[in-house]
């Protein structure tokens, strides 16, 4: 029980006044506590009647309630009013501070006759993942309006923030029109396949290397292999969420940083900025994007999460239950300030996956130390497997007088820092081009376009 405003104006405007006129004027000191005290009784019977202001108001919130970043959602909220009673109920819902909302509060207003009111909470989820809303607040007023009846009710709701896709719609659009099986236009596809389809007698012309030597010996005539063109592939993405992913990426409505800014304690310690995003963001945005093109072209598509270990594995398959999966297992994914284990995963990789694949490294191999490690697993990989590396090119990291006149000092040993930046990573493109590995440097606004171009090049020329 609170007091409300009514009260306070009460106190203000009758009982001071009363009795200080008590005090004064010693002919109406009676009649001045009379009116004193009969006001004091008339606040508490108010608030005697009004401890029960609440009883018989329920509130039911759903289960789980899912979002999607930057987009606004809505929390579903039902009271319940037994006595069917007109009123007032003022409702607080204490949502977690990444999930912005207009109003602190919401009135609602119970009508009559009417067991069940429903009202639509609109708020803005800043930050993907999942979190929990275990209570809500209530507030009614006493049968005068002198008292505030407050009282809390325990709910059980999950709210899931999954990643937003919608601003990757307009440079992906193409790719999921149906006109072709690569993207908005039919590509010929070249070669022969590689998928074993049957065996036939040899005929003039066929190559050595099409012959089945163990069926021939057992048949005693040559029989040739009859190859076509791989249907279903499986494609794997394996994302970095080690400390090279906590990094911030400049935005489209922020210019980029130069290399001597300090991108790495920010992304470290301070968090993304206001119009900026971690790497990790960019690289669950790009996966799930890359899962709706394997989904298109009718191949199987896979997830793996890692960091110093593997934290997450689902295996290639297709459907919407299965998209739905990989959502879900991305959407609570978080960096982690430790260094990536590239061995462990190597061996995991190596341990799970029989089948030829497609993989899908996303990672920053800025770091030389890393990189050498990298470089000396994924030739291992590279015998059974197809690698492609994605890497968000690091700000600055450009030919030394790419962008124009030099304007100071400052900005020639900028500029020079990113030229060895961007010459060590040429380097290491040719090394894993060496090794049979695709290297690859995304730009942060068309990540996931040049991603899905990489996959449908792949395709086109039946790399797998």
């Amino acid at each position: 029980m609170v007091p409300r405003s009514r009260l306070i104006w009460l106190a203000a405007l009758m009982i001071a006044p009363f009795a200080g006129l008590g005090a004064t004027a010693p002919e109406i000191v009676l009649l001045s506590g009379v009116l004193v005290v009969a006001a004091a009784v008339l606040v508490l019977v108010d608030g005697i009647l009004g401890i029960g202001g609440l009883r018989g108001v329920g509130i039911e919130l759903p289960g789980v309630v899912r979002m999607l970043k930057d987009r606004q959602g809505v929390i579903s909220v039902r009271m319940k009013n037994e006595s069917q009673k007109p009123r007032q109920i003022r409702l607080g819902l204490p949502l977690p501070q990444e999930i912005r909302s207009p109003e602190e509060s919401r009135l609602a207003v119970l009508l009559p006759g009417s067991e069940c009111s429903r009202l639509s909470w609109v708020c803005t989820a800043a930050r993907r993942g999942r979190y929990r809303l275990g209570r809500c607040h209530l507030e009614g007023t006493s049968p005068m309006g002198f008292w505030a009846v407050r009282s809390q009710a325990a709910a059980d709701t999950e709210i899931r923030v999954y990643p937003n896709l919608f601003p990757e719609r307009k440079l992906l659009a193409p790719l999921f029109l149906q006109h072709g099986p690569a993207g908005a236009h039919a590509q010929r596809q070249l070669g022969r396949g590689r998928d074993f389809e049957k065996l036939r007698h040899y005929s003039p012309g066929d190559s050595y290397d099409e012959i089945h030597w163990k069926a021939t010996a057992k048949r005693r005539f040559p029989i040739t292999k009859v190859f076509q063109m791989e249907r279903t592939q499986e494609v794997y993405v394996i994302v970095d969420a080690s400390r090279l992913s906590t990094l911030t990426s400049p935005s489209p409505d922020r210019p980029p940083m130069e290399n001597g800014d300090t991108r790495r304690s920010e992304g470290l310690n301070q968090g993304p900025g206001p119009g900026a995003e971690t790497t990790l963001e960019r690289f669950v945005t790009a996966a799930l994007v890359l899962g709706l093109a394997a989904e298109q072209q009718g191949d199987l598509f896979g997830l793996m999460t890692f960091s110093d270990r593997v934290h997450g594995f689902l295996r290639a398959r297709n459907g919407k239950g299965h998209y739905g999966a990989c959502r879900d297992m991305l959407y609570t994914l978080q960096p982690r300030v430790i260094s990536p284990n590239f061995d462990d995963l190597c061996s995991f990789i190596g341990l799970k996956l029989r089948r030829r694949a497609m993989l899908v490294f996303l990672t920053s191999l800025d770091d030389p130390a890393l990189a050498e490690g990298f470089v000396r697993n994924v030739g291992v990989l590279c015998r059974r497997h197809l690698a492609v590396v994605g890497m968000l090119q690091p700000p600055g990291a450009r030919p030394l007088f790419a962008a124009g006149d030099v304007a100071s000092v400052d900005d020639l040993y900028r500029r020079l820092g990113g030229h060895f930046i961007a010459e060590n990573l040429k380097e290491l493109g040719g090394v894993l081009h060496r090794l049979g590995a695709r290297f690859c440097l995304l730009e942060n606004e068309k990540m996931s376009a040049q991603l899905v171009a990489q996959y449908n090049d792949v395709k086109r020329r039946q790399l797998l």
